[in-house]
């Protein structure tokens, strides 16, 4: 099949739609494996500050902070500073936040274009089923069924996609944003405990 008549049967919408699957599926198994990285990591490393500090270890907390992945390191880095800046703990919990959402842009603008595509294939079917038409200068099923036949399968296809954006999107905003309250209020915990003592 070469490119031209790909374009004329609107085949070549499948293409991207076909991309758009790849992303979703990879976006998802990337996004469950880092959150399940960052809340076994976090929930470590919030029990052996706890720990340090009881004991008074402060140093040894820095050095923990140090071999610690930068993103959680610079947000708990802020617990050892001296004026305790509130605002500065703040700005580093929203960037907790927007790391813990990466890539999940990409399933909102999949979910919003894939239906879209689809579209796209279904008026590119029915304008060669015109074409059809025109050719053989007479109507009927036969003549407007393939054409027909390809614009429904792109217009399911594109819905299909987007549905399967939508829901692998919502459900990775809920594990997000437990997961974001979760660090949240044991980071703020930690943090009232120490501005005490």
């Amino acid at each position: 099949m070469n490119f031209l008549h790909l374009i004329k049967t609107g085949g070549f919408v499948m293409y991207p739609l076909l991309i758009f699957s790849i992303l979703i599926w990879a976006i998802f198994f990337e996004r469950l494996w880092f959150l399940h990285y960052f809340s076994n990591l976090f929930e470590k490393l919030n029990a052996q500050i706890k720990e340090l500090f009881a004991q008074k270890k402060h140093h040894e907390i820095s050095g923990l902070l140090k071999a610690c992945d930068p993103n959680i390191s610079q947000c708990y880095g802020t617990l050892l500073d001296q004026q305790h800046n509130e605002d500065a703990q703040h700005r580093r919990l929203l960037e907790i936040h927007a790391l813990l959402k990466k890539r999940l842009w990409l399933l909102a603008t999949i979910a919003s274009a894939a239906p879209f595509v689809g579209l796209f294939g279904t008026v590119i079917g029915i304008i060669r089923s015109f074409e059809d038409i025109s050719k053989t200068g007479k109507g009927g099923f036969s003549i407007v069924a393939a054409g027909l036949s390809e614009a429904l399968v792109a217009t399911a296809t594109g819905i299909i996609v987007a549905v399967t954006a939508v829901l692998i999107y919502n459900y990775l905003m809920s594990k997000i944003n437990t997961l974001n309250l979760k660090f949240s209020n044991r980071f703020l915990d930690l943090s009232d405990q120490m501005k005490e003592q």
